[in-house]
């Protein structure tokens, strides 16, 4: 387990102190958390079926237990390029307007619980197209979470 982990974990709290789970992901690099009761499941990778036409952060879609579920590339999302490990990416389903929706990302970590006056507000250095997509960050340790906004992801008008 990273230092950054022990470290919210092993704050002593009282019992009258808010506090969030956050699933985190890795995606270039950055640790990046969605709260936890957004997730619907993990998956492996997949085998994804290309949409034709799709904005190109729409991976397309794959088939979970007889469902139909959109893929997005949350790296293309943000702005990133395609990853190297195109077919390895991890899987975070979330549901949307009682659809479901797959999240590419290049790694699944743990659930971190955090205590809920430690979320900041987005530094004014963060990229443009990243502070939109963002509810905040949390100092580590050694790195910065950044919350990501999961209805904001699907709003593909500003999309690449």
């Amino acid at each position: 387990m990273n230092s950054s982990m022990e470290m919210v974990r092993s704050e002593t709290w009282s019992d009258d102190v808010d506090a969030k789970e956050f699933a985190t992901m890795s995606i270039a690099g950055q640790l990046f958390g969605i709260p936890v009761l957004q997730v619907q499941d993990v998956l492996s990778p997949q085998r994804i079926a290309r949409i034709p036409m799709a904005p190109s952060c729409v991976a397309g879609v794959l088939n979970l237990r007889g469902r139909i579920v959109t893929a997005i590339d949350v790296r293309r999302r943000l702005g990133l390029p395609r990853s190297e490990a195109v077919g390895k990416e991890m899987s975070i389903v979330v549901e949307h307007n009682g659809e479901l929706y797959s999240l590419l990302v290049d790694e699944v970590g743990e659930v971190m619980l955090c205590r809920t006056d430690r979320i900041g507000p987005n530094p004014p250095t963060l990229d443009p197209s990243w502070l939109e997509l963002s509810k905040g960050i949390i100092q580590l340790e050694d790195r910065l979470l950044i919350i990501l906004n999961v209805q904001r992801l699907f709003d593909l008008s500003n999309a690449t």
